[in-house]
């Protein structure tokens, strides 16, 4: 099933992509697609509204809105693939490397994404985004992880190099600047995804491809990420997860290195995931 938020910002209606391609109106069974949505059986209620028929159609020349309704923490996994490290001059981690980005940062999958003030390195990175639906606390083992995932989505862990790496050796600061995080265009529930490690993932800049790699080259799976995390911190429902980027980015092309710039127009796609499409703004 793909689950989606049709509308303006913040007045989003929770709907879902039917097969022949209609968009179809969700607001009957729930206020949006959030946390309580996914935790409280939301994704089932979806699927038997939808085969009961008569759900009312919505636009589709309407934007497109993140897929899931601002979560409560958006964690994410550095140097998750072996290439990107290699790329970035760091050794494979040992164990994932975690850090946080600002909830605010998520924005829907074709909205602009703006340079920040004072920026000169702002850089893209296409990743695979895993959304919880259960509350994963102190898991026993990876075995079990995958049944706390709702499903999965694209995301672009948009990133300034200079805040991240040179203004005080925190990352944090070069990840959550706003709209660093288009996510989207579906939420695809975890049945249609039987396999999360053997995903295809793309991005272009201008055209021009950057990022070629799949997901079965992440250093941790996604099954050990959602089980390793939830030692540090209780992942919730509607809470995000980032899993890390392939080879590709700005940051690791020889100088003088192409980070982005008001006009640029990135593409993303995953293997069934869909597509997003940004043009880059200048922060005012």
């Amino acid at each position: 099933m793909r689950l989606l938020r049709i509308g303006p910002p913040g007045r989003e209606r929770p709907a879902t992509l039917a097969g022949d391609g209609r968009l179809l109106d969700l607001s009957a069974l729930t206020e949006d697609i959030d946390g309580a949505f996914l935790a409280g059986g939301g994704i089932d209620r979806a699927r038997a509204a939808v085969d009961a028929g008569g759900l009312p159609e919505l636009d589709p020349a309407l934007r497109v809105g993140p897929p899931v309704a601002r979560p409560g923490k958006i964690v994410c996994i550095g140097l998750n693939y072996s290439d990107h490290a290699r790329e970035a001059g760091a050794p494979p981690p040992t164990e994932p490397v975690l850090f946080l980005k600002a909830p605010n940062t998520i924005v829907g999958p074709n909205d602009e994404v703006l340079v920040p003030r004072g920026s000169a390195k702002t850089d893209w990175e296409v990743e695979l985004a895993v959304v919880i639906g259960r509350t994963a606390r102190y898991l026993t083992g990876p075995e079990r992880a995958l049944a706390h995932v709702a499903g999965y989505t694209i995301a672009n862990d948009v990133s300034e190099r200079e805040f991240q790496l040179e203004r005080g050796g925190t990352w944090d600061k070069g990840k959550s600047c706003e709209t660093f995080n288009p996510l989207g265009p579906w939420l695809v529930t975890a049945d249609e995804v039987p396999d999360p490690q053997r995903l295809g993932m793309r991005l272009w800049v201008n055209g021009a491809a950057k990022q070629d790699g799949s997901t079965q080259n992440m250093i941790f799976g996604v099954a050990e990420l959602v089980h390793y995390v939830s030692q540090f911190m209780v992942l919730e429902p509607g809470d995000v997860l980032n899993t890390g980027t392939p080879a590709g980015v700005a940051m690791g092309a020889p100088d003088p290195k192409p980070y982005l710039r008001e006009g640029d127009v990135l593409e993303l796609e995953i293997d069934g995931l869909g597509r997003q499409r940004q043009v880059v703004g200048q922060a005012r």
